[in-house]
């Protein structure tokens, strides 16, 4: 989650870890300052001319200007914007976005001057000339008003102080008569020097003395609640601040030489001061205290140096020299939290910020610039080569954590294995607790995908149990599509015994209904020639019976030349034929019959078109001639099944797959399932499926997988599935990996033991699969589903993560092996481990069980994880609408993660990344992403 805050507050925390300071504008005029309401935009600095400086001119006129403060322009120029010459100089000016109906949604200026002097100003009138800009100026206190603070919660209520202990509250809709907080509450009466609306409660008014004293008003009761003072040394109090988030807490500093301390106060333990901060070393002449970030704390003091404190620690987080003069007010800028500006006596008013450049640097670039162009003549100088400075004694430690404003009050982090890691701001009010204040830390896991992560739970028990076949036979009926149906049941076939006969039943084919069909045609053909065959039979029945008779009326007289009768006697029922000898068709195949040219009789039949005689005739021959004469008719010959018979008598199914039509392709894979051998048949089983995917479009992409499930090619039924896939989901997926894994199972049982090597496109699919189980929690059958005899980066990659992200899963279980490259650094490696460590691969090993340690005491700044919780609010998959395609031509795979190297290996960072364990890889993300957001 991305911060909403501008580029240059992330760019602010980058340099303000290295200890830089940037100048950002500078105003050359003796002035006092404010700042426009944190509301206000364009962001305007106010000045009015002070009251306790003198220009070189020692004039005595004043004015009250506003410029625009524009961070976005590199120069150090700011705009003004308005200007107004009036009558007395100011000690104070403070800039409130009062919600008086008088004045617009610029607010007003308060300025406080000599002799008692407030002065209020329409900011509208003074950036829009043509109206009076004076509102009112009122002279009620004695002395010179020196503390002004507008009322946070009521922009109305103005708080001024003065000579003499004077407090007035005045109410800019009724400024006749402003009202006091009580009696005055020092003796002798003092100087206010300070004062300071609380932030929490909008009735608590703090004050502070020169005595070293804070008195604090509740204005409900008109006295003073408390007084606040270290007795055990006496301090000069000059400066004031509340703790924007803990009402109870402010902070007091000393403009006393010999007590150049911050004093930080809790009210509920005001006998002492909490902290003391004492790294000036004179006197300190203003704080302020960030409104964005409650732990820092700008000071300036007589050293000419300002100090940035982090309240926390109790350490400076960095420090701004100034050039050779005191800076007598520090504020912080209220619509951009990392700005700042610093007033000088030396009159000069310069906006700063802890970003980019050094402050040194960049003034000595202004003047190389200048020098430049004096020496440049209208030619560019060469490049200056400035000598690389040695580290400064004065750097400031780099800040441990980012500022507030830069800290996320809740957040969100997903990590792997579906995981998503939330923390929030607690449920009581932040001034309620102690700072810093423990943040709740919830680990959840997330599910997303809830309808595909329960079918892979039964894909799994279904292998698990063996039963396979039942798991086809209810995604037989759960299909709701026919092609999906007509799918599952060939899987399902692939299962079981006699598959090929069983596939040509799903194709429409069987051999007992064909049976039954044919007998049925013989029949019809058998009775219509009943009767002709009953009259030649009579017939034949009489002429036996005349013969008998007459034979046994003759059997008396030729009893004795029985012998030589019999020997001459032709029968009666023959009778005597001739072998022609004349040149024409018949003629010719006699004599070619006589002198044993069988091919030259076969080409005579052919001529003649009497294709049954050549056929019987190339039968009494050779194989050769038989298959000449069945090619020259199968030529010849052109009916509705001549090619059928073609293929069938040739056995060139090649040629078959090649030429058929596809609109008869469950016609011509039965012909593969009835004849081809099992050599040839899963790979003319891809070559239809395939002709089928290119040439019959989209329409025949479905039946084209039926080819694939016959031929038990994994690896083109994969690839069918992801081409005809535009925009794939976790779902669909699923429905691939149980095709897949019911087609590898049944290979397997048919080749025994023995587990087929996955493709890469396969390979790439179940990598990708066990990713989303991953994602989904599902860690164990992530792992399971991995092939195991795969050496791909990113299949060992994710299985060595799987493996570790299990934790106290897997305990005992052999690890897999390592999957990076291991560097010996220092020592040089055995000849035989070189070629090891070239590899990337390690001996696999056993995960130790844990050891007992007694358990470390439980810091009570640190917030325990809580139970998980699950987060119903949670959006869909941002990746169910990716594409799970393999490019084409296949290639190695990304690594998508880094699992890295364990605590033992020692790898130079000029070789290999940084890496570490996978499991604690995940720690160290949520340890990083909270150590930055909190």
């Amino acid at each position: 989650m991305k911060s909403a805050f501008p580029r240059f507050l992330r760019q602010w925390f980058k340099h303000v870890t290295k200890g830089q300071t940037m100048k950002l504008k500078e105003l050359e005029k003796p002035a006092v300052q404010a700042w426009s309401p944190a509301k206000q935009y364009p962001v305007y600095l106010a000045t009015g001319t002070s009251a306790q400086q003198l220009d070189a001119s020692f004039s005595t006129n004043a004015t009250l200007e506003i410029f625009e403060v524009d961070f976005r322009d590199p120069s150090l120029d700011l705009k003004r914007k308005g200007i107004l010459s009036v009558s007395s100089r100011f000690h104070k000016l403070i800039w409130g976005s009062s919600s008086s109906g008088l004045l617009e949604n610029t607010g007003v200026i308060a300025g406080g001057g000599d002799s008692g002097m407030l002065t209020l100003y329409n900011v509208t009138h003074i950036l829009s000339p043509g109206k009076e800009p004076l509102i009112a100026q009122k002279q009620k206190h004695t002395g010179a008003v020196r503390a002004l603070d507008f009322n946070p919660f009521q922009g109305n209520l103005l708080a001024s102080g003065a000579s003499d202990s004077e407090i007035f509250i005045w109410d800019l809709n009724h400024l006749t008569v402003p009202m006091t907080p009580g009696s005055k509450s020092q003796n002798p009466p003092e100087d206010i020097k300070a004062l300071s609306w609380n932030r929490q409660v909008q009735h608590i008014l703090s004050s502070a003395h020169p005595s070293g004293k804070a008195v604090v008003w509740d204005l409900r009761k008109n006295e003073p609640i408390i007084k606040v003072s270290d007795h055990s040394s006496r301090m000069n109090c000059s400066g004031l601040a509340w703790n924007p988030d803990i009402a109870t807490q402010l902070v007091l500093c000393s403009e006393d030489d010999r007590l150049p301390v911050i004093q930080l106060w809790d009210l509920r333990f005001a006998s002492s001061p909490l902290k003391v901060l004492e790294s000036h070393s004179r006197g300190i002449l203003s704080v302020s205290w960030s409104q964005a970030d409650a732990e820092l704390l700008l000071s300036s003091a007589k050293d000419n140096q300002i100090f940035c404190w982090n309240l926390s620690s109790s350490e400076v987080v960095y420090k701004l020299p100034t050039q050779s003069s005191w800076c007598f007010d520090v504020q912080w800028c209220p619509r951009n939290p990392p700005a700042f500006s610093a007033v000088s006596f030396d009159g000069w008013i310069s906006l700063y910020s802890v970003m980019g450049r050094s402050w040194e640097a960049q003034q000595h670039m202004r003047q190389a610039d200048k020098i430049s162009s004096s020496f440049s003549q209208g030619q560019p100088l060469p490049p200056l080569q400035v000598p690389e400075q040695v580290a400064q004694a004065s750097l400031i430690p780099p800040l441990k954590k980012p500022p507030k404003w830069m800290r996320r009050p809740a957040g969100v982090s997903f990590a792997f294995g579906g995981k998503l890691v939330t923390f929030g701001l607690p449920s009581i009010p932040v001034q309620q607790v102690p700072q810093p204040c423990p943040r709740p830390v919830f680990i959840s896991q997330v599910i997303t995908e809830s309808e595909f992560l329960t079918r892979s739970v039964v894909l799994q028990e279904a292998l698990g149990s063996g039963n396979l076949l039942n798991y086809c036979q209810s995604k037989i009926q759960q299909a709701s599509r026919p092609s999906e149906k007509t799918l599952w049941q060939f899987l399902k076939v692939t299962l079981e015994h006699d598959s090929r006969l069983k596939f040509l039943r799903l194709l429409g084919y069987s051999r007992d209904e064909l049976q039954k069909k044919v007998d049925t045609c013989l029949k019809s053909d058998s009775k219509s020639q009943e009767s002709p065959q009953l009259e030649a039979v009579d017939l034949k029945s009489d002429r036996a019976h005349t013969l008998c008779s007459q034979a046994s009326r003759h059997t008396a007289k030729e009893a004795s030349a029985s012998s030589a009768f019999f020997d001459e006697l032709i029968p009666q029922n023959m009778t005597p034929w001739e072998i022609p000898t004349t040149e024409d068709t018949d003629g010719l195949l006699s004599q070619a019959l006589l002198l044993g040219e069988l091919r030259s009789a076969v080409e005579l039949c052919l001529k003649e078109e009497r294709f049954a005689d050549a056929i019987i005739l190339a039968q009494a021959g050779d194989a050769e001639l038989l298959k000449w004469t069945q090619e020259r008719y199968l030529a010849k010959r052109r009916t509705k099944t001549s090619s059928l018979l073609a293929c069938v008598v040739k056995k060139n199914w090649k040629d078959l797959v090649c030429a058929c039509s596809l609109k008869n392709w469950r016609e011509a894979l039965a012909l593969l399932l009835t004849y081809s051998g099992p050599e040839k048949f899963p790979e003319l089983c891809d070559m239809l499926g395939a002709r089928m995917e290119h040439e019959g479009g989209r329409e025949l992409t479905s039946e084209a997988r039926l080819c694939y499930v016959c031929s038990g090619s994994v690896e083109r039924l994969v690839e069918s599935w992801a081409d005809s896939q535009q925009a794939s989901s976790p779902v669909a997926l699923q429905e691939l990996m149980e095709q897949v894994t019911v087609l590898s199972r049944s290979l397997e049982l048919l080749q025994g033991s023995h587990k087929m090597s996955p493709g890469p496109a396969t390979t790439h699919r179940f990598t990708q699969y066990a990713s989303l189980l991953a994602a989904q929690g599902s860690l164990a059958i992530a792992m399971s589903v991995l092939p195991s005899d795969c050496t791909q980066p990113a299949v060992l990659q994710l299985k060595d993560r799987l493996f570790h992200a299990q934790g106290s899963t897997v305990l005992g279980r052999q690890a897999p092996a390592f999957p990076f490259p291991r560097v010996a650094v220092g020592a040089a490696l055995h000849p035989k481990e070189t070629s090891s460590h070239r590899m990337g691969f390690q001996p696999p090993r056993q995960v130790p069980a844990p050891s007992v340690r007694p358990r470390a005491a439980a810091q009570p700044s640190v917030m325990p994880f809580l139970p998980s919780h699950p987060i119903p609010s949670v959006g869909s998959w941002t990746q169910s609408s990716s594409d799970y395609r393999v490019p084409k031509p296949q290639a190695t795979l990304p690594v998508h993660f880094v699992p890295g190297v364990r605590p033992e290996d020692l790898v130079p960072a000029s070789q290999v990344p940084l890496q570490m364990p996978p499991h604690l890889l995940f720690w160290f993300s949520v340890g990083l992403f909270l150590h930055d957001v909190l």
